[in-house]
């Protein structure tokens, strides 16, 4: 058993780190322009809209029915509108670059909440591998190979406006690791104490909720974001590029 719960941990910890991957490939465009950051921002609302109805919605309702999944959904949301409610946004005005310095913290916050939304979702996915391969090695690495995929345009999703607004690598990796490290804390958490009480209809509930701060972070954050840097069609093909390799690699790896 303790070699099937390492085994497990380890699966978890890969996965949730490929964030670094993502976060490797924000960091390696020097000054990223206008046309990119649209792109990288719509690219990464796709990815979070298509698996939050695709994968995580649709997962509530087959397992607790549409109502307590549409209720978890929505909770999900109104949850988030309190956190960004009551996050500040930290807007410079004292300087002469004003617009600069305001896009430059919007960036930081959206990064930041990119982070939080990641981390939330990727602590129930770390649960979801550790169970799955105490249950059968081949499933576990199954889910953890699709988590991965995931995971790694999440990480560009996070890095990339974090670096454009505080030109630091370092933050941009320390961030996008954070975002990682939350699915193996789920399933360490999973190995210390929730193991004799998860089921399915826990998670049922969980990760519709998850879908619903994700969405809310796409339409409200993510989204106009990527439209301030008026390139449109650029944030638009990045939401469907974004769709589009989130669908491949859920048909890939259901």
């Amino acid at each position: 058993m303790n070699t099937a719960v390492g085994f497990a941990l380890l699966l978890s910890t890969l996965a949730g780190l490929s964030t670094i991957l993502g976060c490797l490939l924000g960091i390696c465009v020097r000054r990223p322009g206008p046309r990119f950051m649209s792109f990288v921002l719509g690219f990464s609302a796709g990815v979070m809209i298509l698996v939050s109805f695709v994968e995580l919605l649709q997962d509530g309702i087959e397992t607790n029915g549409a109502a307590l999944a549409y209720l978890a959904f929505f909770g999900g949301m109104g949850v988030m509108f309190l956190i960004d409610t009551f996050v500040p946004h930290r807007y410079v005005v004292e300087h002469r670059s004003v617009k600069q310095e305001t896009r430059q913290d919007r960036l930081l916050h959206t990064g930041l909440l990119v982070a939080l939304g990641i981390a939330i979702h990727n602590f129930p996915e770390g649960i979801a591998t550790f169970t799955g391969t105490l249950e059968n090695r081949s499933l576990g690495i199954a889910i953890a190979i699709a988590i991965a995929l995931h995971n790694i345009p999440e990480g560009l999703g996070v890095s990339a406006p974090i670096y454009a607004a505080t030109g630091s690598r370092a933050k941009a990796l320390w961030w996008s690791f954070l975002a990682g490290a939350a699915e193996p804390l789920g399933a360490l958490l999973a190995a210390l104490i929730l193991t004799p009480f998860l089921n399915q209809r826990v998670l049922g509930f969980v990760l519709p909720a998850v879908a619903g701060i994700m969405v809310f972070i796409s339409l409200d954050e993510l989204v106009p974001v990527a439209c301030s840097f008026g390139q449109e069609h650029m944030s638009i093909l990045g939401v469907t590029a974004g769709m589009a390799i989130m669908a491949f690699s859920l048909w890939v790896v259901p």
